[in-house]
């Protein structure tokens, strides 16, 4: 057994100590460079990486776009977290958090940035008055599984996913700890989805985009290499929900923007009109 760790009276910051995203993580805010955004044509400008809280965005606007809102057209440019480009000041001025994505809506005056992908989907939806229930008690439902996703995420990304598959060395407690909590998460979806076919009424909302991005892909075998170890085949519900929404074609074109992983075909590093897709 490994010995006890004791936390010291003061912690301090260990830089070799972080597993593989250690040249990024630290423990204070703000911009280490100088680096100015770049602008398309259009005037929603998204900066992120096709990772589960960035394809929340395009996949929304993928679908917008497919709903006939030629409003929502937009320029998808690239952040490369592993090389920090969330650090530089022109994203830092759109997001003090530092984390994809990013929005900045180039359509108001003065223009509007948003942050957080949660906050992104729910001014998208409210922009474009799509994909989110329009009377009270549908809207509601619909942001609290919204809300419900934006909480249980990082137990999901920060805690399993790190453990499991990205911390410099496996440690039984937080892995076993975090497995059991997404695996309490899972069995929440399933009961729910037992029932219905989307997550907030009878209708595909924002909810299901968000909760699809990281739990869909999950039970599809897309996160962390740990679809066997979680026994995601037993949640029957979810997987049916999940595959649904993977088979619509505007989740497929969302999946692939700035997507910097997996097979060629599935990427576009960037995206800045629908004529983007046919060059992949």
């Amino acid at each position: 057994m490994a010995e006890d760790y004791i936390p010291p009276q003061v912690w301090t910051w260990d830089k070799e100590n972080g597993g593989r995203f250690a040249s990024i993580n630290r423990p204070i805010a703000g911009s280490t460079h100088d680096r100015v955004l770049p602008v398309g044509k259009h005037p929603l400008q998204v900066y992120s990486l096709g990772t589960p809280n960035g394809i929340k965005v395009t996949v929304l606007l993928e679908e917008l776009l497919a709903l006939g809102h030629t409003g929502a057209e937009y320029d998808a440019w690239l952040i490369d977290i592993g090389n920090g480009d969330q650090f530089g000041s022109g994203f830092v001025e759109i997001n003090p958090n530092s984390k994809i994505p990013a929005l900045m809506d180039r359509s108001v005056n003065p223009p509007q940035r948003v942050f957080e992908s949660g906050a992104i989907l729910l001014y998208l939806a409210d922009k474009f008055g799509a994909l989110i229930p329009k009377d009270h008690a549908g809207r509601t439902e619909c942001l609290s599984w919204l809300f419900w996703q934006m909480g249980s995420a990082p137990y999901l990304g920060g805690g399993f996913g790190h453990f499991y598959a990205y911390a410099p060395t496996k440690m039984e407690y937080p892995i076993n700890r975090f497995a059991m909590e997404t695996k309490r998460q899972l069995d929440v979806l399933d009961r729910h989805l037992a029932d219905r076919d989307w997550m907030a009424g009878d209708a595909y909302s924002i909810a299901d985009i968000a909760i699809w991005s990281w739990y869909g892909n999950l039970v599809l075998g897309r996160q962390y290499g740990a679809a066997e170890f979680l026994d995601v085949a037993s949640y029957t519900h979810v997987l049916v929900w999940a595959k649904r929404i993977d088979a619509r074609p505007a989740v497929r074109r969302g999946r692939m923007v700035n997507k910097t992983s997996g097979a060629p075909h599935e990427q576009l590093r960037e995206r800045h009109s629908a004529a983007d897709f046919d060059t992949i």
